[in-house]
């Protein structure tokens, strides 16, 4: 069965890891369903921009199904964590219009065939491409959803293992004769990877009533069975073509020439329409058909694995692992004949899997009477001795191979006898539903993180979140720095930290980032900003603590951000306290301000533009006494909220119980130890900044305009595209005066995840404007297109 020479000639040459690597990708579709699990009749989202434009999030047959596409990774776990983020992307989109991905392959409640929706691709071709498929095969036959997986071996692997064979083919055509070989095997075994990874076991009645009548119903409902199905979708039932297809997998040249052959006779619509367990493609023109020949195959198209109810994005880790085990096995196994006896072997050893299980007959071997089980159990246990050859050392690969080898000997193991036992104590619409809505409250609770990317500060993972659901590509060209390239078409744009970009001048940064010059910049303008005095030396200082000491004041280096150096005195303090003060602003800076402590609430307007897209009221870090725990106890526990982190990765930060804090306290006679009566709030900082530990609080519909506008002049004033402005003001029930407001800070690098992710309130979409600002808005761009 297997190939022992060549996993000899691997471990000869040490190829062993080489062979391990790859390139992966993965694609799926889900239809979008409304609460109740009927297919949802609303158009393809306009938030995820022109259905044929956007790389990551597209539609498929019909309006209501969404495919997910992820980019080339060279590692599984990356396009897992990619594939994750865009489910995380769509389900929240969807969740504003009550919708839910639907977590399995087998479509939703379905309304009658003319009444699903077409996808309206605004592409000629594509449009009567669809069509044609609909009077094919019927709508709702086209609504089957599963998993795609791309897979390629490593090039380098590839040339090294080309070298030492001796081949003396060129490498393109031994390249293409490598993956004919897999593409061979893969589909004489495809039986094995379709009960392994089948988990579509019941159906709707309210899908093809040829299928509904000939099935069994599982419960009191309208759930519907096949006895020992595991596929639905890989069945007659499901996404296959009308009869049996056979193209030869001899070599490229002539697989090409029978698909070609069988669109000219009218079997095929066109080779799209081939509807095979594996596609070869090409990397150029992202698989065109035609460039095939003349480019050679690229990677691999695995086409029949099912959406899997039992996980979030339809499909493990490890199901993906063990994917990519079984391509390489492909690879190992020795290369027997595939012509039309064994083709038809390979089909009927499909179709018993499907009508019979596991349990069913094996077609094309030697011996009679051998069971599909027996046959699976000797390719795995050979594959073992395999892996045991080549990859003596690695166990990894041995536990991946006995964890499906359990769901061989352990029927009731296998993925499809989990959904179904399931299913029989609720429903199949209900018990979808269910986990639909249970993913959705997952993506929901983590909707803020970029999968794979969570050491990003929280705003730039926003950011690259919003420019996915463009499909606004992106590259990270310094991790640490939170430095990007976003691109769109043949537009370019840098990016740090969200929301440093080419719109702002260097000038203007420089003007936000001196506390000195934006007081000056602002005071010409007009706008009210807090007297002080600025210093250069804590002795300067001292000479003025009994000019101040009776009256409340801030003390903040000049170029401080996050609220770091900053310390306010809202009542008396000692010169013990206001030297401490000083030193540690100068920690920061060479210059610090004293200002006057302005009354009222302070308040965040977020300018982008000359637009305030979002106003938070920021409540200093505090804790809520029980009567029972101290303060230190109290912010333990406040800081297991798993929406607090540290280092601007979550939408709230820890709070710390620092030298700024117990100077805090001790101006309120407290102190770490101290225990807060019932009902009773200690703050614990005077500044409010998130990053300190705040609460934030969404305000935007709640400010008068007045205040809004006072915001946008300081950004003009300072130049700035976009900027935090920090406001003091009174009551904001009365409209801005001379004397009710003042600006006490403009900040440079405003962070967007606090309006995106409130402690109290919506979310302002700060990562989409900044988009609209550097690209253009979704709605402008599709005018624009509708002009054309």
């Amino acid at each position: 069965m297997f190939d022992r020479l060549r996993a000899q000639l691997i471990r000869n040459h040490q190829l062993q890891s080489d062979m391990l690597r790859g390139y992966f990708g993965l694609e799926k579709e889900n239809n979008r369903v409304d609460e109740q699990g009927r297919l949802a009749l609303t158009p393809h989202p306009k938030a995820f921009g022109r259905k044929m434009e956007n790389p990551y999030i597209r539609t498929d047959f019909s309006e209501s199904q969404i495919e997910m596409i992820t980019p080339v990774f060279s590692s599984i776990d990356e396009t897992y964590d990619f594939m994750e983020t865009l489910h995380d992307i769509v389900t929240l989109e969807l969740l504003d219009n009550n919708e839910y991905l639907w977590p399995s392959s087998n479509p939703p409640i379905l309304p009658n065939d003319e009444d699903i929706p077409i996808a309206v691709m605004n592409d000629p071709e594509e449009d009567r491409y669809r069509v044609q498929l609909a009077n094919k095969y019927g709508r709702k036959r086209q609504l089957m959803s599963g998993i795609h997986f791309n897979f390629s071996f490593d090039d380098e692997f590839l040339k090294k293992l080309y070298s030492v064979t001796n081949c003396t083919d060129s490498f393109k055509e031994f390249k293409n004769a490598l993956y004919m070989r897999v593409a061979r095997n893969v589909m004489n075994y495809r039986w094995l990877l379709i009960y392994l990874t089948g988990a579509s076991p019941v159906f709707s009645r309210t899908y093809l009533e040829q299928c509904a009548v000939n099935s069994e119903q599982l419960d009191d409902g309208d759930s519907r069975f096949f006895p020992n199905m595991n596929s639905l979708r890989n069945s007659v039932c499901g996404y296959r073509n009308e009869k049996n297809l056979h193209v030869s997998y001899d070599s490229l040249e002539a697989y090409t020439r029978d698909l070609q052959s069988f669109v000219r006779t009218g079997e095929l619509l066109s080779v799209r329409e081939y509807y095979s367990p594996i596609r070869l493609k090409t990397g150029k023109g992202k698989g065109v058909f035609e460039e095939l020949t003349e480019s050679g195959i690229d990677y691999l198209e695995l086409r029949m694995i099912d959406l899997n109810p039992l996980y979030k994005i339809g499909i493990s880790i490890e199901t993906m692992r063990f994917v990519h085990l079984f391509l390489i096995s492909m690879l190992l196994l020795e290369d027997l004949h595939f012509n039309e006896k064994e083709q038809k072997a390979a089909d009927l050893n499909h179709d018993s899997l499907l009508f019979e299980g596991i349990l069913g007959k094996f077609y094309g071997g030697e011996e009679e009477n051998v069971t599909l089980q027996e046959k699976a159990l000797e390719f795995l246990n050979e594959l073992k001795v395999m892996l045991e050859l080549i990859w003596s050392a690695d166990s990894s690969l041995l536990r991946i191979l006995e964890q499906e080898k359990e769901k061989i000997l352990e029927p009731k193991n296998h993925f499809a006898a989990r959904v179904k036992k399931d299913v029989q104590s609720s429903s199949y619409i209900w018990y979808h539903m269910d986990k639909a809505k249970q993913y959705a409250l997952e993506s929901k609770a983590s909707g803020y993180q970029l999968k794979g990317c969570e050491d990003l500060e929280l705003s730039t993972q926003l950011l690259l979140k919003a420019a996915i659901k463009r499909g606004i590509s992106f590259e990270l060209l310094d991790f640490q720095d939170n430095f990007v390239l976003l691109t769109k078409g043949t537009q370019q744009q840098y990016v740090k930290q969200a929301t440093k970009t080419s719109l702002d001048r260097y000038s203007t940064v420089l003007v936000m980032e001196n506390k000195v010059v934006t007081k000056k910049v602002l005071q010409r303008h007009g706008i009210r900003v807090p007297d002080g005095e600025v210093y250069h030396t804590i002795s300067d200082a001292l000479k003025d603590y009994e000019l101040y000491r009776d009256q409340p004041i801030v003390i903040k280096p000049n170029s401080t951000n996050f609220g770091q150096g900053i310390t306010i005195f809202a009542a008396g303090f000692s010169s013990e306290d206001y030297r401490r003060a000083f030193e540690i602003a100068f920690r920061h800076d060479r210059t610090v301000l004293l200002e006057k402590f302005m009354t009222g609430k302070e308040y965040r307007f977020l300018v982008m533009g000359e637009e305030v897209v979002g106003v938070l009221h920021r409540v200093p870090a505090n804790v809520v006494g029980d009567g029972l725990h101290t303060i230190e106890q109290l912010v333990h526990e406040k800081n297991k909220d798993p929406l607090r982190g540290k280092g601007y990765k979550t939408p709230l930060e820890r709070i710390e119980l620092g030298e700024s804090e117990i100077m805090f306290l001790k101006s309120q006679s407290k102190h770490t130890e101290y225990v807060p009566a019932l009902g009773e709030t200690v703050y614990l900082r005077e500044n409010s900044n998130i990053s300190t530990g705040g609460d934030s609080i969404d305000f935007t519909d709640n400010i008068p305009y007045s205040y809004k506008q006072i915001a946008v002049q300081a950004a003009k004033a300072a130049g700035a595209v976009f900027c935090g402005v920090d406001m003091m003001i009174d009551d904001t029930s009365e409209e801005a005066s001379d004397t009710n407001y003042s600006i006490i800070e403009i900040n440079f690098n405003p962070a967007i995840h606090i309006h995106c992710y409130p402690y109290e309130g919506k979310n302002r979409k700060a990562d989409e404007r900044i988009l609209d600002l550097l690209f253009g808005s979704i709605s402008s761009n599709l005018e624009k297109k509708v002009r054309v």
